[in-house]
């Protein structure tokens, strides 16, 4: 693919705005793949107004939910007849291997799919109140919503916003991360042939220091959807609260995966591995901190280190890799400092990235496993989004239940245990917002997601998420 130009989408067409442009470069190569407009406030004014004329005017909102759906529908199945087209790019623009990224593309349908049906199921209640008459309530669509998303799982995170802010008639702005805002691209022009009105969905890109923080903050946003990092939360919250604006956030994780003694110590490991370790760490679920009970210990980190070791690292487009690299020069720097860190601070380094070969082109970055950390190691705390994983024993279930909850972030986590008494009991107390009990299972497009703590407000995916994009309206009506 010859580097070239990339349009935001603003009205149902290319928009380039003033004609300035920002580079996405490939991850595999450190090449620049694609120019792509950059958008300024100004740019994404318009974006916001075409989306405001198109909800006042009715257009999508007065559509019937059932025709809605089936729009969403043609959605679904436009995206798989593009599936590989999709795959390549979203392999291409973040670094995430080939297979993985065939599997997100399809899951993205599936959301679609989901939503479309989804769409004439929502309903309200009728209320016995103490005056006569009759009391009930709808549910309404916001309005204008800004849906602002990350780059570790760009196209399928759109679609996780997207489908049901526009299943239940909202107008909707969508802002890409500008290190990958290639496949969320290509969503405005499958939208068009499916027959998604124009000006109902607008894509605009840029840095999110401008064009994000123009969304977040403009005046008629009714709704900010955001995925990312914590600080950046805060910062959208902050901005949101002044004109007291709905907001959503999925943010960041630092999950755990709880290991009885009672398991099949070589299947817990080897499913520990890609839990921490599939996207190349970079994920909000990885579940980088193990907390395995002392009896197993020994045995565990020995399994878990060497099947760390059978990774293969390479050429994402390669079908037999399980890790490329990291999106970006930056951000791997970034993770080798936490790695640095974790020595510094007295961890034990099990497993070191020198032990690997890596392409030496690109932005590659090997995999860590560390031992003997304490709660209080900047490893253990923070969220490294990286190849990085530490390795904690405890000996009794309070202590497993306080470790796992000893950090600022609540969002996923996995307990493995025969006892299923046991493993509920745990579930129950760790404090975060999504949790398996025998799996590394985070997601299902029919259940909510989201997290405690500072890992977010709000639950997406299943029918929860269309609580996100609409208000409840409550109507009286007198009989007497």
């Amino acid at each position: 693919m010859a580097m070239d130009k990339w349009a935001a989408w603003v009205g149902g067409a290319p928009y380039t705005g003033a004609g300035e442009y920002f580079t996405v470069d490939e991850p595999a190569t450190g090449h620049v793949l694609a120019e792509v407009s950059k958008l300024g406030p100004e740019d994404v004014d318009r974006a916001v107004r075409t989306a405001r004329t198109q909800f006042e005017s009715g257009v999508w909102q007065n559509q019937s939910a059932t025709q809605r759906g089936k729009v969403l529908l043609r959605m679904a199945q436009l995206i798989r007849d593009e599936v590989e087209t999709l795959s390549q790019l979203e392999a291409r623009q973040v670094g995430k291997p080939i297979r993985d990224a065939r599997d997100e593309v399809l899951t993205a349908a599936d959301c679609f799919e989901f939503y479309a049906g989804a769409a004439n199921k929502l309903h309200g209640d009728t209320i016995p109140v103490s005056q006569p008459g009759l009391d009930y309530t709808i549910r309404v669509p916001v309005g204008v919503v800004g849906l602002i998303v990350p780059w570790n799982f760009p196209f399928l995170i759109t679609a996780w916003k997207v489908a049901p802010a526009l299943a239940v008639g909202n107008s909707v702005v969508v802002k890409p991360a500008s290190y990958a805002p290639l496949t969320a691209l290509k969503l405005g022009p499958i939208a068009q042939a499916a027959g998604v009105p124009d000006g109902v969905l607008n894509i605009v890109t840029g840095p999110g220091g401008q064009t994000g923080e123009a969304l977040a903050s403009h005046h008629d946003v009714d709704k900010i959807a955001f995925t990312g990092e914590t600080t950046t939360g805060s910062r959208i919250l902050a901005l949101a609260a002044a004109r007291v604006a709905r907001v959503s956030l999925e943010l960041g994780g630092k999950s755990p995966t709880i290991v009885f003694p009672d398991v099949d110590v070589d299947m817990v490991a080897r499913l520990a591995v890609a839990s921490a370790y599939a996207n190349g760490g970079q994920d909000c679920c990885a579940r980088s901190r193990l907390l395995v009970h002392r009896d197993i210990a020994e045995a565990f980190t020995e399994r878990f280190q060497g099947y760390v070791r059978q990774l293969k690292i390479g050429d994402p487009l390669d079908p037999t890799v399980d890790m490329g690299p990291l999106v970006s020069l930056a951000h791997r720097d970034r993770v080798r400092r936490y790695v640095e860190s974790g020595v510094q601070e007295g961890a034990r380094l099990v497993l070191a990235p020198e032990a690997y070969s890596v392409p030496t082109h690109g932005f590659y970055q090997a995999p860590a496993v560390f031992s003997e950390v304490s709660e209080s190691m900047t490893i253990v705390q923070e969220e490294i989004f990286g190849p990085v994983s530490t390795i904690q024993v405890f000996d009794t279930e309070e202590e497993a239940i306080a470790k796992a909850n000893a950090t600022p972030y609540g969002l996923s986590g996995s307990v493995f245990s025969r006892d299923i008494g046991r493993a509920l009991r745990v579930a129950h107390r760790v404090k975060s917002g999504v949790l398996s009990v025998n799996s590394i299972k985070s997601v299902h497009l029919e259940a909510p997601f989201g997290g405690f703590k500072m890992s977010g407000i709000g639950r997406e995916l299943g029918l929860e998420a269309l609580e996100l994009y609409t208000e409840v309206k409550n109507i009286f009506v007198a009989l007497d």
